[in-house]
């Protein structure tokens, strides 16, 4: 039976990237998976993996998620009671989080307990944070398995001025250094979320779109 994956279109975010990382790993793994972009929340309802990009302010993604009808309810559904494997990604990673505190606070998902902060500048070093960074795994996940740390660290590509402040140490799996400590990976059960975009990001980003791809939390 062919698996499927979700990419939800709700507005925000590099659908056709994202699409076109999933479809060269789905080839790599000669796996036989559906990814599909979509707004239907019975696709997502019946789909065997649940992907979220996303890109642009916190509320505004937030909003155009819940202008969605019945895609709150389905994502409920199918990552929470459900069990399906999630990747947020971004800012679809973002909202994952109890709030974001972009011009105001407004309500994430409340998946992850923490808030969405404004970065603020370190060293001269600008804000937004864009570029090449790698990243330090502060514990050990499915998704980062056969991605090198340390010396031997891949880069992954960032472009945001929020990171994600988790209140639990348990909830967080990479960092990355921009004159300090920037939220890379966030996760619990069968969630996980990347504030870099695995799409772009070339050998590391696709060994973990591969990982997800097998992922069974």
């Amino acid at each position: 039976m062919t698996a499927s994956v979700a990419i939800i279109d709700y507005g925000s975010g590099n659908l056709r990237s994202a699409a076109k990382a999933f479809e060269r790993a789905v080839r790599t793994l000669d796996a036989d998976i559906e990814v599909a972009v979509t707004a239907e929340p019975d696709f997502v309802k019946r789909a065997d993996r649940i992907v979220l990009p996303g890109v642009g302010a916190f509320e505004d993604c937030m909003n155009g998620l819940m202008a969605v009808r019945g895609m709150r309810d389905a994502l409920d559904e199918r990552v929470i009671k459900g069990g399906a494997p999630f990747l947020g990604i971004c800012v679809g990673m973002q909202l994952m989080a109890s709030e974001g505190r972009e011009k105001g606070n407004w309500p994430g998902l409340g998946w992850i307990e923490g808030a969405v902060v404004r970065l603020e500048p370190v060293g001269g070093l600008k804000v937004p944070h864009m570029g090449w960074n790698t990243l330090h795994f502060t514990q050990p996940h499915a998704l980062l398995a056969g991605i090198p740390d340390g010396d031997e660290a891949l880069h992954a590509y960032f472009t945001h001025s929020y990171h994600f402040e988790t209140d639990s140490h348990d909830t967080l799996f990479a960092s990355a250094d921009y004159g300090q400590a920037v939220t890379a990976c966030v996760g619990r059960d069968n969630m996980f979320g990347t504030q870099f975009h695995p799409e772009k990001s070339q050998t590391l980003g696709l060994k973990l779109i591969e990982n997800f791809l097998g992922w069974a939390p």
